[in-house]
């Protein structure tokens, strides 16, 4: 679907138009994609409550900065596969197809 791995943030959402296996055109209509952005949003508040979480139970009053390295560090190292994750989603759950192996 994607064609360059997600390591390379440069270009990690660059799309494929079509499947090169079963033909399948990725994008169903103009601006499908958008969408993807609710399901990142969602990715990222998830991730930032666990991370924010994990750091309150560490056992230690950490002061702010401490919080905002540890929400922030894993939300900039997970945003190019949080959105790839959230194309793939937004493409099964409302592009009407589904995986057949």
């Amino acid at each position: 679907m994607f064609k360059f791995p997600a390591w390379n943030w440069l270009k990690a959402y660059d799309m494929h138009e079509d499947c090169s296996v079963c033909g399948l055109h990725f994008e169903v209509e103009p601006g499908f994609f958008w969408g993807a952005m609710y399901i990142n949003y969602a990715f990222g508040v998830s991730i930032s409550v666990v991370a924010g979480a994990l750091t309150a139970i560490s056992g230690q009053d950490p002061e702010l900065w401490v919080y905002i390295v540890a929400v922030i560090t894993p939300l900039i190292l997970l945003s190019p596969q949080n959105m790839r994750y959230s194309r793939v989603l937004m493409l099964y759950l409302f592009g009407g197809i589904s995986f057949r192996p």
